[in-house]
């Protein structure tokens, strides 16, 4: 292992697996849960932190790109672990036309095996990985998209599903 294979994630969960049975809140305090989504494709997009220039790059070019995706059949949600209070300070001050839900604990992303360490400016940390998972109707993994490219993020996206 590399000095810098340390800072990547783990992946506990691979493409063509199940993608676990999720509920989660999101910027209201409604659940969403995965298996009640009908949609060809669902899109969770992990994210660090609201409201910080690389995450508010990735929100605004999907944003920016949303009919696209919604046009291809798929229903995307950005998760971080911020509050309600976070995410709805984010949508209203970037014009944010999709939901962000709330990984409390980080529960979902140890579970994927997204969070972990991180080395940024010259520190190490514990914190989220910036990975996409494109999820099939039938609940499996088509796509994970790592590294994310914030700036063309919805391009990716697009990419992952017309490849199928």
């Amino acid at each position: 292992m590399t000095d810098m294979q340390k800072y990547e994630p783990s992946f506990r969960i691979l493409e063509g697996d199940l993608f676990p049975e999720v509920s989660l809140k999101d910027q209201h305090g409604r659940m969403v849960k995965l298996s009640e989504l009908k949609n060809k494709f669902v899109v969770f997009y992990f994210y660090p932190q609201d409201d910080t220039p690389t995450c508010t790059k990735e929100a605004c070019n999907i944003r920016d790109n949303f009919a696209s995706l919604k046009r291809r059949g798929i229903k995307i949600f950005g998760i971080s672990p911020d509050s309600e209070k976070s995410h709805l300070k984010f949508i209203e001050k970037h014009q944010l036309n999709f939901d962000l839900l709330i990984d409390d604990g980080h529960q979902l992303a140890d579970q994927l095996g997204i969070w972990g360490l991180k080395f940024t400016f010259g520190r190490e940390y514990e914190g989220l990985h910036r990975v996409t998972y494109v999820i099939g109707q039938d609940r499996r993994i088509v796509k994970i998209i790592y590294p994310v490219e914030s700036g063309i993020h919805a391009q990716q996206i697009i990419d992952a599903v017309h490849a199928r």
